[in-house]
């Protein structure tokens, strides 16, 4: 194989880890939102629920989270769903663990959901109530209070440690390797055992470091933006 070959080869695997950045962050995100809530009701038994549950979740490593998704189903149910996935979706080698990376996908929105969660928390109780009661005396209501005084500090506030879990997101998706899902570890290691070339393997860094690199561009330009909340 030439080094192109190699290259293009190593960016197919690339390209799934892509995949699993994308979802995380546009599923994930999201989720950590309502759990935040949960994490901050004024109901003891949803409040209670929600943070063990992210304490749970914070507390195993992924990778373990992914094994428990990926081996327990079909240990209770006694059927292999996600193997029934991989089936329904083979066309040629092209999709061929379509249900290997859903479950990694499912393990990595679970996880990061609860990460964003709690960073959500941080930003939102570390507003003043004094903003919220003067927003109150200006005849504002509670999520007016929330959308025009509040929500675009924790914003400003909560940029540097979102931006830190998005760049840490996108090297643990060498995590999905572990249940054989095509990510560019996987297919750097491949290439070692079948062409005995294990240089491939030190130049996935090379990738994952052009795309930390891009990341760490927009999202300083994006906190610089962010930085006339700064008192």
């Amino acid at each position: 194989m030439s080094f192109i070959d190699i290259v293009l080869f190593l960016f197919d695997g690339f390209k799934i880890s892509l995949l699993i950045f994308a979802v995380t962050l546009l599923c994930g995100a999201p989720l950590g939102l309502p759990i935040a809530f949960c994490s901050m009701s004024k109901f003891k038994v949803v409040r209670s629920i929600s943070r063990i549950f992210v304490w749970i979740v914070r507390g195993v490593p992924l990778m373990l989270q992914i094994f428990i998704i990926y081996y327990v189903p079909p240990l209770l149910f006694g059927v292999n769903i996600w193997k029934d996935i991989n089936l329904a979706f083979t066309t040629g080698n092209t999709l061929s663990y379509a249900g290997s990376v859903i479950a990694v996908l499912i393990a990595f929105v679970l996880n990061y959901a609860c990460y964003f969660s709690e960073i959500y928390r941080g930003g939102i109780e570390s507003i003043s109530k004094g903003q919220y009661e003067a927003g109150y005396v200006l005849g504002l209501t509670k999520s007016q209070v929330f959308r025009k005084i509040v929500l675009k500090q924790v914003i400003q506030r909560i940029v540097p440690p979102m931006s830190n879990e998005i760049i840490t997101l996108i090297k643990d998706t060498a995590l999905a390797n572990c249940i054989m899902v095509g990510e560019i570890i996987y297919k750097a290691n491949i290439l070692a055992a079948e062409k005995a070339l294990i240089w491939p393997l030190f130049f996935t860094g090379v990738f994952y470091l052009i795309f930390v690199g891009i990341l760490t561009v927009v999202l300083g330009k994006l906190e610089k933006k962010l930085s006339y909340f700064r008192s």
